[in-house]
């Protein structure tokens, strides 16, 4: 699986921004499917994931309330609806894919995409 991520760009604090992230391959629907995030000189950190069928989700505390994840497996697609932003949300933002259901680490995740950066101004 190949996973393209797009969707980032400069916003201002309170703002908000779609992240997608387009797959490669006939066997995305078996992946769960999640979102980190890396700010600079900080560690790569969970964001969002979401089940096989788009029916169970998970969201760092974070950004609970302010994130939603969703994904088309017609389109091989999941996004990041991302809302209420903060300066805090600063990041180079990836999409990754990994088979079991935990854990949700970055050594779990088998497939990554390039990352998109996401900017915003307080």
């Amino acid at each position: 699986v190949q996973l393209q991520a797009s969707g980032g760009g400069l916003v201002q604090a309170g703002g908000s921004l779609r992240l997608s992230c387009a797959a490669s391959g006939r066997t995305f629907s078996s992946y769960f499917m999640a979102w980190f995030r890396q700010a600079p000189g900080k560690e790569r950190e969970f964001v969002a994931d979401i089940n096989w069928s788009g029916t169970i989700t998970n969201y760092a505390d974070s950004v609970k309330g302010r994130f939603t994840i969703s994904r088309d497996n017609a389109k091989n697609a999941v996004y990041l609806q991302m809302s209420g932003l903060k300066p805090e949300d600063a990041a180079v933002y990836y999409c990754a894919a990994r088979v079991a259901a935990v854990p949700r680490t970055t050594n779990a995740h088998i497939y990554w995409g390039q990352g998109t950066q996401v900017t915003v101004s307080s």
